[in-house]
């Protein structure tokens, strides 16, 4: 495996949303991302945003826009996506605190993460926890 770099991501999840902007206001109030860009066009249309937690990227775009991977990903199924966190308790709270669907609270698990897990408006479930694949540091964030 090539080294990167610690601070730059190799592997951006890229999500579309009938609702591009609600999911923006989401996952920046709710979960703590960062809006390091956001570019629409007519009618508040996501052409693309991008999304920051500690060193990690979330892309996303609203659905119904022309182009070869809007059109593939039309009847994309919801998603699931880890994010490691520092304080899985505060951060649950705070997404709580916002209303946002909780479908785990904050477990211990066996392999020794605490985790809770989450669904954003439009079904896809995001999980958050303390657990880093082995050779990895956590990245952290503004939990």
């Amino acid at each position: 495996m090539a080294d990167t770099g610690a601070a730059r991501p190799t592997i951006y999840p890229t999500l579309l949303y009938e609702d591009a902007q609600a999911a923006i206001k989401l996952l920046t109030e709710a979960f703590g991302f960062k809006a390091d860009a956001v570019y629409t066009g007519e009618d508040d249309i996501v052409a693309h945003a991008e999304l920051s937690y500690g060193n990690g990227v979330v892309m996303l775009g609203s659905k119904g826009r022309a182009g070869v991977f809007a059109e593939t990903m039309r009847n994309a199924g919801p998603v699931g996506i880890y994010v490691v966190v520092e304080d899985v308790d505060a951060h649950h709270r705070k997404a709580a605190s916002h209303g946002v669907e909780i479908l785990m609270p904050p477990t211990d698990q066996d392999y020794g993460s605490r985790d809770y897990m989450a669904r954003d408006a439009e079904g896809n479930v995001w999980s958050f926890g303390t657990y880093a694949p082995a050779g990895r540091t956590p990245a952290g964030g503004a939990g």
